[in-house]
């Protein structure tokens, strides 16, 4: 089972969830941008939610399916036609053998995922078929080319016939990062910020570079500055950090970060509010505001029950399908 790739779109990449455990060798995370949209996607089509699948950017690709599939896209609204005819996301459908998928271009937000029953069956390089773009690492390590093959592995036996008629509800999963401030727990250098520089940092907004990608957002404002100059020593770093560099522009953290750096750390988005940076769009504007740590956690742990009971439920509506 193959599915071909007719033209590549801006910037398509194969997406797990990551590759967990290796940032002591210096190698990163990788993987989908938001793991929820990627884990709903999978659940629509009966795969594990951690099944290889493809992450699109902005403008998406053009793909002929080799023989008959079922696939379900999650993440931002794009034009998606199979065979011409308009398609709804957050559900699953199905493809017969020699129909082409296309995807225009994403009409809010940045990014989706696309599950395939079976998943791509790519070999795994340390523990996960995610293509780090910036190290250049795992089995496809770049972006969809026009020509590629990817192989998809045997779908579920849970798996329906006929594709349900049901869809999700995609207004607790997608939101865009200029939807409302970003939730910011402070960072260990937050106090050492100019008096003004805290003012702008929580009441004024920034605006989302161009030259942003899944390494990090870079934002444009301020500038911010320290009250005196800090010399800081290299530390692990996480998704979501929010660094702030000699010129005094932030940058937030995404999936392909490196595993240290020693940027002075003003602030940690919330972990609820990944999902948000992964479709923040050039240009959007953002603002921030400060919250505890005991309120990030519950954040997280609230999204994370949900999705699990929606998951479950989708699970169990398949079976009886």
């Amino acid at each position: 089972m193959t599915v071909s790739v007719l033209a590549a779109g801006l910037c398509s990449s194969v997406q797990d969830l990551g590759r967990v455990g290796y940032g002591a060798i210096g190698v990163g995370r990788a993987g989908a941008l938001d793991p929820d949209a990627l884990s709903l996607a999978n659940s629509l089509v009966g795969n594990p939610p951690g099944a290889a699948g493809l992450e699109i950017t902005l403008a998406g690709p053009r793909l002929k399916f080799e023989t008959d599939v079922a696939f379900a896209l999650c993440g931002a609204p794009f034009d998606t036609r199979l065979d011409g005819r308009s398609l709804e996301a957050w559900r699953s459908h199905r493809a017969l053998a020699g129909s082409v998928l296309e995807f225009s271009h994403a009409r809010t937000g940045t990014r989706a995922w696309l599950a395939m029953a079976g998943g791509i069956d790519l070999p795994c390089v340390l523990g996960s078929r995610s293509t780090d773009l910036n190290a250049r690492l795992g089995p496809l390590p770049r972006t969809l080319n026009a020509g590629d093959r990817l192989p998809v592995g045997a779908p579920s036996d849970r798996l329906p016939r006929d594709a349900p008629r049901w869809s999700l509800d995609p207004r607790p999963w997608f939101g865009t990062a200029d939807a409302s401030p970003l939730r910011l727990l402070p960072g260990r250098d937050l106090s050492r910020l100019e008096q003004q520089s805290l003012e702008v940092l929580c009441r004024q907004p920034f605006r989302i570079s161009a030259t942003s990608d899944r390494v990090a957002l870079r934002l444009d404002g301020g500038p911010l500055r320290f009250r005196h100059s800090l010399e800081c020593v290299s530390e692990p770093l996480v998704e979501g950090v929010v660094q702030l560099p000699p010129d005094g522009r932030p940058i937030i953290l995404l999936g392909e970060h490196p595993v240290s750096g020693g940027y002075p750390c003003i602030g940690i988005i919330a972990a609820a509010d990944h999902a948000r940076l992964a479709q923040a769009r050039p240009g959007a504007a953002v603002r921030f505001t400060l919250i505890s740590a005991t309120e990030a956690r519950r954040l997280l742990e609230e999204r994370r029950r949900a999705r699990s009971e929606l998951m479950a439920h989708v699970r169990r509506r398949l079976e009886h399908t």
